[in-house]
């Protein structure tokens, strides 16, 4: 394999992810500030491993505003049965530990948003550091890696796994099958705004299987979503090979997104009044949100109007939108699906 760069990493991990047995650790990250002189930043880390087997990796707080991985993951590692493990599961349940401690989605330290930082930079910002040890090190030795997200603070979504539209057809048709044995409510083929430096971006490009996840948001995490997230990682893990175990299946219903008339973004500020709720279904041209002028009366609101027939998705969360925030994304309904099967439960308003 050949490496961008050829400085070593400055991270140093306290566990063996060669040895077998259930370890919990830290990748220690050397980080040196007013407070503490020869200071270190400890990411929470657990290897387990049994024997040869698939490897997989399960990460969780890409960005820090955003729960049910973490929740996930950390029971998974209170609770699995090392004996019912065939290979490796790495678990790393806050990537972005510094954002994560303080419910931000990027770091208080850097300001950096990991999922734009790969492939990072072994001698660059806390954030370019972590991306470049996940890059060059925890990457190489996983065949299928789940990264699990939500809508953060300012995002809300109806509970989805998601995988990409990819060159290798093989390889899309494996992180397709990866994401539909997660088994969320809804299993979208996801089109990304923009995907450079994303994690799913390197993962993709080095040829592994991957998956992500939308699962809710606003800044908090549901009992709802997190049943979802904890069924979802052992269905994956059964689906990899890595888990003995029989997977728990419900109808999901398939999303498409087609092109970048899915995304509605804002041209004016304004107060925020959505005309659909998440789950429902709209056609071209319905109403889809109104921005609502926030300095006088007798002003019309801006209205916003779906450009495809669809299913509201994604919202803004916040009650306020500025320009250039994304405030409504639609998924167009894929064919196969169960007729009327618009709404599973748990999806509606109030959820």
């Amino acid at each position: 394999m050949s490496l961008m760069y050829e400085k070593p990493t400055s991270i140093d991990p306290t566990v063996d992810f060669d040895a077998d047995g259930i370890q919990h650790g830290f990748l220690r990250l050397p980080y040196s500030r007013d407070d503490s002189a020869w200071g270190n930043i400890m990411i929470p880390v657990c290897s387990i491993k049994n024997g040869v087997g698939p490897s997989v990796l399960l990460t969780g707080s890409n960005h820090g505003d955003e729960y049910e991985g973490p929740l996930a993951l950390l029971d998974l590692a209170l609770h699995i049965d090392l004996s019912q493990v065939s290979g490796r599961i790495i678990l790393v349940p806050f990537m972005n530990y510094p954002a994560f401690r303080a419910g931000r989605r990027t770091s208080p330290i850097d300001d950096g948003n990991l999922n734009r930082m790969f492939p990072g930079a072994p001698d660059g910002t806390v954030t370019q550091k972590i991306a470049d040890y996940i890059q060059r090190y925890l990457l190489p030795m996983s065949d299928l890696i789940l990264d699990i997200h939500a809508g953060g603070s300012t995002l809300d979504f109806v509970p989805f796994a998601a995988s990409h539209v990819l060159p290798d057809k093989t390889q899309e048709a494996r992180c397709q099958a990866a994401a539909e044995a997660f088994n969320a409510p809804y299993t979208a083929k996801m089109l990304e705004i923009d995907n450079a430096g994303l994690f799913d971006t390197a993962a993709e490009e080095a040829g592994k299987t991957f998956v992500s996840t939308e699962l809710r948001g606003g800044g908090t995490s549901t009992a709802y979503s997190t049943r979802i997230a904890r069924k979802g990682v052992r269905n994956v893990l059964i689906h990899a090979g890595v888990l003995d175990g029989t997977p728990v299946m419900q109808p999901s219903l398939s999303l498409d997104m087609p092109s970048m008339d899915c995304f509605t973004f804002a041209d004016v500020d304004g107060m925020l009044e959505m005309c659909v709720d998440l789950g429902e279904t709209v056609r071209e041209g319905d109403l889809l949100a109104r921005l609502w002028p926030m300095d006088r009366t007798g002003v019309a609101p801006r209205d916003y109007r779906a450009r495809l027939d669809g299913m509201l998705i994604g919202r803004h969360f916040p009650g306020v939108a500025k320009t250039g925030d994304c405030l409504a994304v639609l998924g167009a309904i894929g064919e196969g699906n169960p007729p009327g099967h618009f709404r599973p439960e748990g999806t509606g308003a109030g959820q």
